[in-house]
């Protein structure tokens, strides 16, 4: 028998050998059924091997072939294995992270066709009698689908027990109906691929910079620097016109699900094609079903958060990143790869073009057009009309605090709520107080799990910690001298929503985040509330900071950023510096003046004031050469190993050897220059009941690092790992939590 060799779904960085019997056939890159242990997993197949490691007798027979053709194409599958080298992930979950969770379940790779239904003769009779008029829903729902003469799917307008008592009653029946994939270009016929009335008149600017998109032959990595509001989204639209001319697809990434839904929104007004979206929102149907679009072709365009990186298309033809500098694209848990930097080596792979789109790119992005890997191209006013803001500092301590307002920020949202206008409040902090404590003896109510303070949430009357989701009632005394007095500190979203609808109460108030968005399509309606003018007050955290067009916005304020100025993080004042300017750039989008204010104990640090009086671009130069003198990112690459475990010292003892393992390694292969930190914890130093610490090792050159970390790899199974903790690696790492 034949051997075959197979990536399983399991955290280990190997290939697992099995024989094909003569029954069966099979290709690479299809999945197959094989026995694991006691159980039975789900592979894939990778190769074709004429020995194996293990002696013929040992190796055990595939079970199933559960594909006629491989899942991956040629491009796709060699991303894949590039990426799985370069992140050190387990090979097969690398691969199984690529597919919808369909497939990874082992159901059929075909497009799953929605229930169709028809009336029949019985629901037809029943709609003449009137038999059926007692159950006025029922009754209701077949009048309509009566009127169809074809066959209908299911509709949310109404409920399900409407359509399960027609079915039960045998009213309607189901109709099996063939799918017949059809291209995109098919679909879209005679109609025009725009609509012309919806394309808008370009500046100068953005002229210049769509003609040098549109003439661009073969790869080209552009940074698109523009500022917030100079039109980037409407570059992105008339880029991709173009490539759909050609015939071909085009995958647009963003960092946040609630930017999806404007994006599919807009692009739908633009375009008559066939606009997928692809989000931790849909269920695994509607995923599978997108995929499956895409590499059949009948999609043009994807719009999708990091995850779409990973679809397959019939013959792609540009990628763009919307906000490249969001961390949002980097995956934090399991195999922690970036959206981004894996963009730019798809798009190299397949020769085509890829935009990077921010109005604060990321300081790497920044170097390397300055070295000259990427292409800058720069929006520098705004476009529309619409005029730059005036930035304001107020000092807290000069100022009365009521819930982190200042009366001089009140006095300023009460001008432009007169004036019709509307009001953004930034705070990243949901809940309602972020401190439950007793005012007798300063007890703080903690997670036992992560030694952390837990959230006050007032509307369900619970603490939550925010670290690991762990819930409680909150106590009726304190638990350390049991005195009843216990009182909140601090401010979060919650709060602030309260104290405003005492404060102005003839204006709505919208507040958006994690809590109150949790619910599908609650974001979306929210959303739509404040572009309809029905909320004149809008508070959120980032989820309300990033990308989306306010045209009646005319102040954004942020209530506090004191935390973010200190930091033992790096990188801690390149993100406060994005944030404050995503977060100002909400402001005057339209014709209104717009005013941005900032709420501080600390008006005159050293950031703050750059920003203010030169914007991002002099406070970029300048963290770049801080950056360049101390030998951090973007001038040294960087390896994270974290270590969690209950045992704190034996994580320690652990890391410890391994840094003197890393220590020898290095002089055996004579890596000059590797720095190898000694191991320190984390900055949450525990979480959800495990003890958390870290080894970091950096040096100036990727190729070094990377065979540092090769040698590691082979010798890993060597390395006596405790089973009690969890190891785990992080290539170019952005948090260090």
């Amino acid at each position: 028998m034949k051997i075959v060799r197979i990536a399983l779904p399991v955290p280990l960085n190997r290939y697992f050998d099995y024989l094909l019997p003569e029954t069966l056939s099979v290709e690479k890159g299809c999945r197959v059924v094989v026995p694991f242990g006691h159980q039975t997993q789900i592979g894939i197949v990778v190769d074709f091997p004429q020995e194996s490691d293990l002696p013929i007798e040992k190796l055990k027979p595939i079970q199933a072939v559960l594909d006629k053709s491989s899942l991956f194409d040629t491009e796709i599958e060699k991303l894949l294995h590039w990426a799985a080298n370069y992140y050190h992930g387990a090979i097969g979950e690398v691969l199984f992270n690529a597919l919808p969770v369909k497939l990874r379940n082992g159901e059929v790779a075909e497009r799953k066709q929605l229930d169709h239904f028809i009336v029949t003769e019985k629901g037809k009779i029943a709609l003449t009698t009137g038999e059926n008029k007692r159950a006025k829903k029922q009754e209701d729902l077949l009048k309509i689908l009566a009127g169809f003469n074809a066959p209908f799917v299911k509709s949310a307008e109404f409920s399900a027990s409407a359509w399960k008592g027609l079915i039960e009653k045998g009213y309607i029946a189901q109709f099996e109906q063939a799918y017949i994939a059809e291209s995109w270009q098919k679909k879209l016929g005679n109609r025009p691929l725009v609509n012309s009335q919806n394309r808008l008149v370009l500046n100068k600017q953005q002229t210049l910079v769509v003609s040098r998109l549109s003439y661009t032959q073969g790869f080209e990595a552009f940074l698109l620097n523009g500022v917030t509001g100079s039109g980037k989204t409407e570059v992105y639209l008339q880029a991709i016109e173009s490539v759909l001319n050609q015939g071909k697809q085009v995958l647009v990434l963003v960092p946040e699900i609630g930017l999806t839904p404007q994006t599919v929104q807009r692009f739908k007004a633009r375009f008559n094609v066939e606009i997928d979206a692809l989000h931790s929102n849909l269920n695994e149907t509607e995923r599978l079903n997108a995929w499956l679009r895409a590499k059949n072709g009948e999609s043009a365009i994807v719009i999708g958060t990091r995850s779409a990186l990973f679809t397959q298309f019939a013959d792609l033809g540009m990628i763009i990143i919307d906000e490249e500098h969001d961390s949002s694209f980097k995956q934090q848990e399991g195999w922690r790869y970036h959206a981004r930097d894996l963009a730019i080596l798809r798009a190299k792979n397949l020769q085509i073009p890829i935009i990077l789109g921010s109005a604060t790119p990321s300081l790497e992005s920044i170097q390397n057009a300055k070295s000259g890997k990427y292409v800058e191209l720069t929006l520098s006013a705004r476009a529309g009309g619409s005029q730059n803001v005036k930035h304001q500092v107020i000092d807290l301590k000069t100022q009365r605090v009521n819930a982190g307002l200042s009366d001089s920020l009140l006095a300023m949202m009460q001008k432009h709520l007169s004036q019709g206008n509307q009001v953004m409040l930034f705070l990243n902090r949901r809940g309602f107080a972020p401190v439950l404590l007793c005012h007798e003896c300063g007890w703080m109510c903690e997670c036992e799990a992560c030694e952390k303070p837990y959230t006050y949430h007032q509307k369900q009357r619970v603490l939550r910690c925010h670290h690991c989701a762990a819930q409680k009632v909150v106590p009726r005394q304190c638990g350390h001298c049991g005195s009843t007095n216990l009182v909140t500190t601090g401010v979060g979203t919650e709060q602030l929503e309260q104290v405003l609808a005492e404060k102005f109460p003839d204006y709505q108030i919208s507040r958006i985040d994690r809590d109150s968005t949790a619910r599908k399509g609650s974001l979306e309606a929210e959303l739509q509330a404040i572009r309809q003018g029905k909320s004149q007050i809008l508070i959120g955290t980032q989820m309300l900071a990033k990308g989306h067009h306010f045209p009646n916005v005319t102040l954004v304020a942020i209530v506090n950023v004191d935390s973010a100025l200190f930091s033992i993080d790096f990188r801690s004042e390149e993100r406060l510096a994005q944030l404050y300017l995503q977060v100002a750039g909400r402001a005057g989008r339209a014709e209104k003046p717009g005013e941005v204010v900032l709420q501080t104990h600390y008006p005159d640090h050293p950031l703050l004031k750059v920003l203010l009086n030169e914007g991002y671009e002099a406070f970029a130069q300048s963290a770049l050469k801080l950056r360049q003198t101390m030998q951090l990112p973007p001038f040294c690459a960087q390896a994270l190993f974290r270590a969690t475990g209950k045992n704190n010292e034996q994580i320690v003892n652990f890391l410890q050897n391994l840094t003197a393992y890393f220590q020898q390694k290095t002089v055996e292969l004579g890596l000059q220059g590797m720095q190898i930190l000694p191991p320190f914890s984390a900055p949450m130093p525990k979480k959800a009941g495990a003890y958390r610490w870290l080894l970091l090792i950096q040096h100036p050159s990727r190729r070094l690092l990377q065979q540092l970390l090769a040698q590691f790899e082979q010798d890993k199974a060597n390395f006596a790992i405790p089973s009690s903790i969890r190891l785990s690696l992080d290539v170019d790492p952005l948090e260090w939590n």
